[in-house]
């Protein structure tokens, strides 16, 4: 298979068993995907079907109990914790529910702090210039010396996105990263992911909402650690869209 054919995600037949107490829990059983470079997917399913766990392991921060996981043709499994990291840094980038920003720093420090822990150690003027970039990416550059107290819920997750961004990953994970959002930052935030999408980034996103996933281009829902489904999104939404409905519905509730 070449370079350019190559999945950047490629898993075979996954396992993850978990103990608790005398309890046996197979949390993923037996999982084969493939996610191809540039690709948007959506994995879903309800709490307790296998989906976290699944995504700790895309995220390269669990090891399965049996099966293999190609992470851009390099098995993982195979490195040792070093090169585990270092190879997490380099293709992968993160976002989460809960924003996880330092309070006490600015967004600009907030962006640059991951950063400090690559290997090879990116220079400071270095650090600065990327996180200044992704902070425009994001359309946050005017506020880059704001405190996270200082942004709104959806400020603090664009600075959460840049964040990821600035270490240049090729692949984002996102674990339901609209959560703590209302419903019209939640179309923004779907609508900047589609941006980073079409600019080339493969986006991989858990989440139990269907509003949401109907923005990727791909939906595998998961039932008790197994694939049950796995499309192309034929309902796909595009944000913009979405957001020009809303301030119309909006607008007319002003008037009434």
């Amino acid at each position: 298979m070449s370079i350019m054919n190559r999945p950047v995600i490629q898993i075979r037949d996954l396992c993850k068993t978990y103990q608790s107490g005398e309890v046996t829990v197979q949390a993923v059983r037996g999982v084969s995907l493939e996610i191809q470079p540039g690709e948007f997917v959506a994995i879903m399913g309800a709490s307790g079907s296998g989906k976290s766990t699944l995504m700790n392991t895309l995220g390269c921060l669990d090891q399965p109990t049996s099966g293999t996981y190609l992470l851009d043709g390099v098995a993982v499994a195979s490195l040792g914790r070093k090169q585990l990291a270092r190879l997490r840094n380099q293709k992968l980038g993160f976002i989460f529910q809960g924003f996880n920003l330092l309070s006490r720093t600015t967004a600009q420090e907030n962006v640059e702090l991951p950063m400090f822990y690559s290997h090879p150690l990116i220079p400071l003027k270095e650090r600065r210039t990327r996180a200044t970039q992704a902070l425009e990416k994001v359309g946050l550059a005017q506020r880059r010396h704001h405190h996270p107290s200082q942004l709104s819920g959806g400020q603090q997750q664009r600075v959460a996105i840049a964040r990821a961004l600035a270490g240049r990953p090729e692949v984002l994970l996102a674990d339901e990263p609209t959560g703590n959002l209302d419903t019209r930052t939640s179309i923004e935030i779907m609508g900047l992911f589609q941006e980073l999408n079409t600019a080339g980034i493969t986006i991989v996103m858990v989440t139990h909402e269907l509003d949401i996933a109907a923005y990727c281009k791909r939906i595998v829902v998961i039932r008790d650690g197994q694939i049950i489904s796995d499309q192309p999104n034929g309902v796909r939404r595009q944000a913009s869209q979405e957001l020009a409905a809303l301030n119309q519905a909006e607008e007319k509730a002003h008037l009434a």
